[in-house]
């Protein structure tokens, strides 16, 4: 018994772009960078100092400890333990999934990731391309001819080069 298949195919086109090289090539992204990793150093380095001061009590309240009395080592330990309570929320509020930093990142970063998506599908749909695929995140990705790469179109689309 023979199967016979009738039908058209048709062929897909695919092409490929370079997220990293585009958002790199676009000076607002590199700014939006620079601000964010200041900003991420600046309270990096809040935090790293409160969990400094919190290290100089410990080490004065365990030299002092056998002085105290009972009340004021509780008084003491529970000062350390607020603090280090307070130091956490300060963490959490700066680089928690929901922090500061994220928001940073939400608002400088978002835009400029958006108009690279929209003039990916603005090619994507131009170009007739089945599927345009991210070589910057592309470990699946084991070769691709650079005359497919469409980085440099998306970043003329986006007024830039």
């Amino acid at each position: 018994m023979a199967i016979v298949l009738t039908g058209t195919t048709y062929a897909q086109k695919f092409a490929f772009v370079d997220s990293e090289y585009i958002l790199k090539n676009i000076p607002s992204y590199e700014a939006a960078q620079e601000e964010i990793d200041a900003l991420s150093e600046q309270w990096e380095a809040e935090v790293q100092a409160e969990y400094e001061a919190i290290q100089e009590m410990y080490k004065t309240y365990k030299s002092e400890r056998v002085l105290l009395s009972e009340e004021m080592r509780d008084k003491r330990e529970n000062e350390i333990i607020d603090k280090e309570k307070a130091v956490k929320e300060l963490q959490q509020k700066y680089f928690g999934p929901e922090g500061d930093l994220f928001q940073k990142r939400q608002e400088l970063v978002q835009p400029i990731q958006d108009a690279v998506y929209k003039a990916v599908k603005e090619l994507t749909a131009e170009g007739g391309y089945a599927i345009i695929f991210d070589t910057a995140s592309g470990a699946s990705i084991l070769y691709s001819n650079p005359r497919y790469d469409k980085s440099d179109e998306i970043l003329e689309r986006m007024g830039y080069k």
